[in-house]
């Protein structure tokens, strides 16, 4: 079967539209109806109910939503293999979001530099949503994000948690909404804040990467929530404070990946991820150093584990 043919059914039946399905796949609505006319005849089966309010699986459908899941997996996986580059005997895809890069996962591919390097490593940033839809479809071996959603057929495994906190430029320690910087740590955290500061007008500045926010707030003053390990040293030098009565939300970052495809070297990179989340707890960073200053994130010879 068209492996297209599989891609476009699963892009219907997770958007609900034709129309929204021919906009993530840049085809035409007529591209996309020939598309599913021919998998519906090779299956001898309608797949979709479509009305006015965009499109929903026929019991077929549901059926076949597993097996679509399953062709798409393979075949990234198989391309992705096909083509190692020399020197290289496997290859792990990983994924994040803008703020997790830095410095956790920008630690985690120098540990893998020096532990695996018979592993080709494919590095990419982008959303929540489509980093999960990615490790579902096979072409993300590995998702790394904030407090992310349950999903079938994913696992989700705790790196680290910790508390984000909010702080201040001002040595009173009080919140001066004016000068509020809001940093974008998920929905989880938007929820939250909404819940906890239902009057708090609109920031006038909003930063949805976390070392960014707190270098501006460094450098301009303010007050913003961050994480209490990354805030800590400069709580302690008397560069920020505390602020009074805020309350704290829980952060956790977590690692998902496909069981199925639990490989040996995706099992070390994530043996890797675990060393360097204790490491980020024990020895948090200031604002955006770079990599080449932090050598306590590269394992000596004997935290290393032995190599195939």
């Amino acid at each position: 079967m068209d492996i297209d043919l599989a891609r476009t059914f699963l892009e219907i039946a997770d958007s609900g539209s034709f129309v929204a399905a021919a906009g993530r796949l840049h085809l035409t609505q007529t591209a996309i109806s020939a598309r599913v006319r021919t998998l519906e005849q090779q299956l001898g089966r309608p797949l979709f109910v479509r009305n006015k309010a965009g499109a929903r699986l026929t019991p077929a459908g549901e059926r076949f939503v597993r097996h679509a899941a399953s062709l798409v997996q393979g075949w990234e996986r198989a391309r992705q293999h096909v083509a190692l580059p020399p020197g290289r005997e496997q290859v792990i895809s990983v994924g994040g979001e803008p703020s997790i890069w830095h410095p956790l996962l920008a630690d985690w591919l120098v540990w893998m530099h020096h532990v695996c390097p018979e592993v080709a490593l494919r590095a990419d940033v982008d959303v929540p949503a489509r980093l999960l839809d990615r490790v579902e479809d096979g072409s993300l071996d590995m998702a790394v994000l904030y407090s992310p959603p349950q999903r079938p057929r994913l696992v989700c495994e705790l790196l680290l948690e910790e508390k984000l906190v909010m702080v201040t430029s001002s040595a009173d320690g009080r919140l001066d909404p004016a000068r509020y910087i809001h940093v974008d740590w998920g929905p989880g955290f938007a929820a939250s804040h909404r819940a906890a500061f239902p009057d708090l007008p609109h920031a006038p500045v909003t930063i949805s990467l976390g070392p960014l926010a707190l270098t501006y707030l460094l450098t301009v003053g303010g007050a913003g929530y961050f994480r209490s390990g990354t805030v800590a040293p400069f709580i302690a030098s008397g560069q920020l404070f505390a602020v009074h009565h805020a309350p704290q939300f829980s952060h956790s970052v977590c690692a998902v990946y496909a069981a199925e495809h639990d490989e040996e070297a995706l099992s070390r990179a994530r043996q890797g991820l675990r060393m360097i989340a204790r490491q980020e707890m024990q020895e948090p960073p200031g604002p955006i150093p770079p990599i080449t200053a932090r050598p306590a994130t590269v394992p000596s010879r004997s935290a290393m584990p032995a190599q195939n």
